[in-house]
């Protein structure tokens, strides 16, 4: 295959991949045409690449108007996805000893690309619901667990990976860069963050790193509380999350 060849059907991958992503983010079925709107790809390129997704059962087709969603294929990839990967089984049981032993909700959160996202969670013992869902992205710089997640990379690294845009909260006002990257330096060196969340006014996020066998932090656990029960119980809260993480990370390391 020549070079021309390879770059081409790297181009299409990426393209393929946008498609899948922006149907995510907006979580209905699409016309193709409003999906190469969303991506900003030719309409003739995601007419094509969504046939092909069609054919390989990746997509859907949703009613009779040209629909399409993710289709059931990716179910099946995902589950052999988690039947072999030890992390989220071996989380998914400390989420629970979370919850077990706090009452609150208790959430795994990740890295995706440029952004943050849950992606295991264990509603708490309470009548409401206080989470955010489960796949669905946010910027870095509004999560707590964004300020360990980044804490193995640098600060030009650090400014490379983040989108600019993603530093104003939720609020209108920016978060400064310096008070930004200080507060990772902090979280790494103390092994733990919380704050009350900038995306509400009413909880407070816990997070503790759970660090790989070179000590980059390749997920958090984090506790969502509200902010009068998280003053009331912070250091229990607090040592219940590392204890946790700590857990975690031993077995996922052994």
């Amino acid at each position: 295959m020549s070079e021309d060849n390879i770059k081409r059907r790297a181009r299409g991958l990426d393209r393929a991949f946008d498609i899948l992503d922006f149907l995510k983010e907006v979580g209905q079925p699409l016309r193709p045409n409003d999906i190469a709107k969303g991506v900003g790809s030719p309409k003739s390129t995601v007419y094509e690449l969504v046939e092909s997704l069609l054919e390989r059962r990746i997509l859907e087709p949703v009613g009779r108007d040209g629909h399409v969603f993710l289709g059931r294929q990716l179910y099946f990839l995902g589950q052999a996805h988690l039947r072999h990967f030890d992390l989220s089984r071996e989380a998914d049981q400390a989420l629970q000893d979370i919850v077990a032993q706090t009452g609150e909700t208790a959430q795994m959160c990740l890295l995706n690309g440029r952004k943050y996202t849950v992606a295991l969670m264990k509603e708490g013992e309470r009548h409401f619901r206080i989470s955010s869902d489960i796949g669905e992205n946010a910027p870095i710089p509004w999560t707590a667990s964004g300020r360990l997640l980044l804490g193995h990379l640098s600060d030009e690294q650090i400014v490379e990976l983040i989108d600019e845009g993603d530093f104003i909260l939720p609020g209108g006002e920016r978060l400064p860069l310096a008070r930004f990257l200080g507060e990772i330096r902090q979280a790494s060196e103390e092994g733990f963050f919380s704050f009350d969340s900038v995306a509400d006014t009413f909880t407070h996020c816990f997070a503790a790193p759970v660090r790989d066998e070179h000590g980059v932090c390749v997920c958090t656990l984090c506790i969502v509380a509200p902010r009068a029960d998280a003053q009331a119980n912070y250091r229990h809260y607090r040592q219940v999350l590392l204890d946790s993480a700590d857990r975690l990370a031993r077995r996922i390391n052994d």
